[in-house]
């Protein structure tokens, strides 16, 4: 197909977008932040009058006693609560069908997701599971799932996806390994704890990698061809928290101030994306996590100085507006000078976290492979610039050992 005729099918593809995307009701959020604000969700999900709670989690995060400490306010109380602690890295259906399983059998009224985005995300399709009798592969894609999902909530125990604050879950085929995101209104947590107490501690690299995952979130938000609602200022906010405070989360991973503002970044990046979506960043790395298992913070962190370089001309008043927020480059640079500086600061923030440039699990073989679907995924989002395939597989290349 003609880059031509690519062009036109993704300028009516978002045309429709935005169409629909203004006749739906809008986004409702209710967030507790700072410390303790785990406990405050707990209180909240009992005055709901919610009596059996799913916790939907991974066993890490249980033999740490992090699940225990968030919802040590529901077992005082007498709550019943289940946990499904089953969740991996890049969730697949069989975990929403284990998950499911075990909410029947405990008669859970409400799924609570403790964790990173993997058991945000499998706890929201559990929750939809729960009250339709659809198969969730037939949920791929947007506004599929017919009936609501039962109450979710959601403590984000990384400061990355943002999923507590979206109507989207990426879920993987469990044979190929694909990933898949389903979205709808229905999949929005009623409410979640920004609690900073839950991710003190956290290992550098894990902090490292979902600081990045949140701001690809947020500048992808950011120079998306699509302007919705507050995706603006979120993403702002969101860079800016991210550029001042990531290194020292990683440094000093006790530091309250630090991670405090790392939670509320990922949170303003995620409420940005639920806004506009992602972008071309997003469309390799999923294909990257899907064949090889590569988290997904750490593959947006080697693919995205490689997309805005890719996308840099498209983009470049909005890459120059970014470089003047977080305050590099010389004073009365041009917007190009402007734009080249704030990719160089994206390289460098990189370095900082000690994250590579590089992995040696990708394989050349795969090229054609993570191409076709990268350029597919990509052409569905309101990226500045259409992915091709030789720009794709330029950009595998350079992050291939």
């Amino acid at each position: 197909m003609s880059m031509f005729i690519r062009k036109l099918k993704h300028s009516m593809l978002i045309g429709l977008m935005k169409t629909l995307s203004g006749l739906a009701p809008a986004a409702s959020y209710m967030a507790f932040a700072g410390s303790g604000s785990s406990r405050q969700l707990c209180d909240h999900i009992m005055r709901s009058g919610a009596k059996r709670v799913l916790v939907v989690t991974d066993a890490a995060l249980r033999e740490l006693g992090v699940v225990d400490q968030a919802t040590a306010a529901l077992t005082e109380a007498g709550i019943e609560v289940a946990v499904y602690d089953g969740v991996l890295p890049n969730p697949s259906f069989t975990h929403v069908s284990e998950g499911v399983a075990m909410l029947k059998q405990a008669g859970s009224e409400v799924v609570l997701a403790i964790g990173g985005g993997s058991s945000i995300d499998a706890g929201k399709v559990i929750a939809a599971a729960a009250t339709n009798a659809d198969n969730p592969q037939d949920w791929i894609g947007h506004g599929k799932i017919k009936a609501d999902a039962l109450p979710i909530y959601a403590i984000p125990t990384t400061a990355g996806t943002g999923s507590e604050a979206t109507m989207g879950a990426v879920i993987s085929n469990p044979q190929s390994g694909e990933k898949s995101v389903i979205a709808g209104a229905t999949l929005l947590p009623s409410a979640c704890a920004i609690d900073s107490d839950v991710m003190l501690g956290l290992p550098a690299s894990i902090t490292a990698a979902t600081g990045m995952d949140a701001l690809t979130h947020a500048i992808e938000a950011y120079i998306g061809i699509w302007d919705s609602g507050t995706r603006t200022e979120n993403a702002r906010a969101a860079i800016s928290l991210i550029f001042e405070h990531l290194e020292t989360a990683c440094s000093d991973g006790t530091n309250r101030s630090a991670r405090d503002a790392m939670a509320m970044a990922a949170y303003y990046a995620g409420m940005a994306i639920n806004q506009v979506n992602v972008g071309n960043v997003h469309a390799i790395a999923h294909q990257l996590g899907g064949k090889y298992g590569i988290p997904h913070g750490l593959a947006n962190a080697l693919v995205l100085p490689h997309v805005l370089e890719f996308c840099r001309e498209d983009a470049q008043p909005k890459l120059a507006e970014l470089a003047t927020l977080i305050g590099v480059g010389e004073p009365g640079a041009s917007q190009e000078q402007l734009a080249y500086s704030f990719i160089g600061a994206v390289k460098d923030l990189r370095t900082a976290v000690h994250i590579p440039d590089k992995s040696d699990q990708i394989k050349a073989q795969d090229y054609d492979y993570l191409t076709d679907l990268a350029v597919a995924e990509g052409g569905t989002y309101p990226v500045p610039r259409l992915l091709d395939r030789d720009s794709t597989i330029a950009i595998l290349t350079s992050i291939t050992a």
